[in-house]
């Protein structure tokens, strides 16, 4: 949904790197680019004028002109100003003290309030909390059958006492809800009121009237984000007729310009706490401000990329895997499978690499990443014998052709498979060896330092005269049958015993010449 405006303000950017020092020429060239590319977003022009004025006051301050690098600076602060308008900080749910709480959603028809209520449904549940969802949309046709999809889908229990199309008081309805929660012991009552536009009074009394017969903890305003400017509008014609504790986005993974979702929040004052980003049940959760201006400014979201691989991975299955890959030799294709599915859990590969620093300039590329492809995969491992997978070496031809019968593609792409398992685990050896970077465990330089060490003893002068000193004196202990001490002094020759206490052996760097035989000298006898 940002890509345009992620685009924009990254060439916007590219062309204040090669400047050592931004002038206030350069500064207002930028913040008339940034202006344009938040209008082409579909910003509002309230939200525009505040957002570039801040910037343009920061950005002539001295944190900037006394920085290192001035374009860096800019990008910081206009970081920091994005957050500013996407809320500052995460908001999460209000928790009655005593159960239930009560969480009521209201928004213009066509919103995905319905399919919104499973998903938030889903997610509390994930999060430890016994939800229960009430369908108080008795005016659009089949609103209630399409909630109790959604709460099968979702696992969680519906509240849907009267039939609809027409039939039933929805504010009975949310009122009966309570009780009903209570009974079943449900600590979170989530109510999916019908679609209204911003004009309809009756509608928009009858969604005051629900809010004043349950008084709910939290009322969130669900938004399209594929609107633009008029979501301001509506979110102020809701704010004045019903009032709202928080914004919901949908639609976010749309083409629109997405100018609603920096908009929405400066306007009414109020957080955004969630966002939808797809069809599926598990495409939704907290909105957080940083994450997403750090989205929208091409540097990536490694948080929610961490937090997507904690909630998939096994920690233990993990470790294991890890280990077989430090050996290299014990990773097999049904380990590689394994964690191939794992990745697929997480969802799309677009999406999972859309989250790294950069890929933004790489989005041609990431448009041709196809999921089949790893499911192809999958097919060709799995037509494979549990033999075949932990040894690949004895696929032969008659076995390519088998598997590739089995799985439906060519022989090609079986031997294709294979080669490519048999590089990767030449490269996993060379990872697990150090790859020669100084400092690696395993390394070839740490390995030639080992050896070095141990080849290194006793050392020699370098003075041919010591060193023969040394060899012969070496010699004359070996001949007298002695034997160097265990902290490597040479033992006393015959007859100097009496020359003070040595303990038996010469002093350390003491040598005897060659030929001096100490036993035929003649010393004066001790009184």
């Amino acid at each position: 949904m940002f890509e345009t405006l992620s685009d924009r303000l990254t060439s916007v950017f590219s062309s204040l790197r090669a400047k050592g020092r931004l002038s206030d020429a350069d500064i207002d060239a930028t913040c008339r680019e940034i202006r344009i590319a938040l209008l082409e977003a579909d910003v509002a022009l309230p939200v525009v004028k505040a957002f570039v004025a801040q910037v343009k006051e920061r950005a002539r301050g001295a944190e900037v002109s006394q920085a290192l690098n001035p374009a860096q600076q800019v990008v910081k602060i206009v970081n920091d100003e994005l957050i500013q308008i996407l809320g500052g900080e995460t908001r999460r749910l209000r928790h009655a003290k005593t159960p239930p709480s009560v969480i009521m959603l209201a928004g213009l028809q066509g919103a995905g309030k319905t399919t919104l209520a499973g998903k938030l449904a889903r997610w509390l549940r994930e999060q430890g909390h016994v939800p229960l969802l009430v369908a108080c949309d008795l005016q659009r046709p089949n609103a209630v059958q399409q909630l109790q999809v959604m709460g099968e889908r979702a696992e969680v229990a519906v509240y849907a006492p009267e039939p609809g199309n027409g039939v039933g008081d929805p504010v009975e309805v949310a009122r009966r809800s309570i009780d009903h929660a209570v009974r079943q012991q449900h600590d979170v009552v989530v109510i999916d009121t019908a679609g209204r536009l911003g004009i309809d009074h009756e509608m928009m009394r009858q969604a005051a009237d629900i809010r004043a017969a349950v008084d709910p903890d939290e009322v969130l305003f669900v938004v399209d984000a594929m609107i633009g400017q008029d979501a301001v509008t509506t979110a102020q014609a809701f704010m004045d007729g019903v009032g709202f504790d928080g914004v919901v986005l949908t639609k976010l993974d749309g083409d629109a310009r997405g100018g609603a979702a920096l908009s929405v929040r400066h306007i009414t004052g109020k957080p955004i706490m969630f966002a939808s980003t797809g069809e599926k049940l598990d495409d939704f959760d907290v909105f957080h401000p940083d994450r997403m201006a750090s989205r929208i400014l091409d540097m990536g979201d490694i948080l929610t990329l961490i937090e997507q691989a904690q909630r998939t991975f096994d920690e233990q299955e993990a470790a294991k895997v890890a280990g077989k890959l430090a050996s290299g030799d014990n990773f097999t294709l049904e380990d590689f499978l394994e964690q191939m599915m794992m990745v697929r859990r997480m969802g799309p590969i677009k999406n999972l690499l859309g989250m790294m620093p950069g890929m933004g300039q790489m989005r041609d590329q990431l448009n041709e990443i196809d999921d089949r492809h790893l499911d192809r995969i999958a097919a060709i491992i799995r037509s494979m014998t549990p033999a075949e997978r932990t040894d690949p070496k004895i696929i032969n031809g008659s076995r390519r052709a088998r598997i590739a019968s089995g799985s439906g593609v060519t022989v090609t792409e079986v031997g294709n498979l294979v080669i490519r398992f048999f590089e990767a685990q030449k490269m996993m050896k060379r990872v697990a060896g150090g790859m020669g970077i100084p400092g690696m465990p395993g390394g070839r330089k740490a390995k030639a330092a080992q050896q070095k060490k141990a080849k290194k003893g006793r050392r020699v002068s370098g003075d041919p005269r010591k060193a023969a000193l040394g060899k012969a004196g070496a010699a004359a202990g070996a001949a007298a049958g002695g034997s160097d001490g265990p902290d490597g002094q040479a033992p006393t020759p015959p007859g100097l015993g009496a020359l003070g206490n040595l303990g038996g052996k010469l002093p350390p760097g003491l040598q005897l010449p060659p030929g001096f035989d100490p036993s035929k000298l003649n010393f004066p006898k001790q009184k």
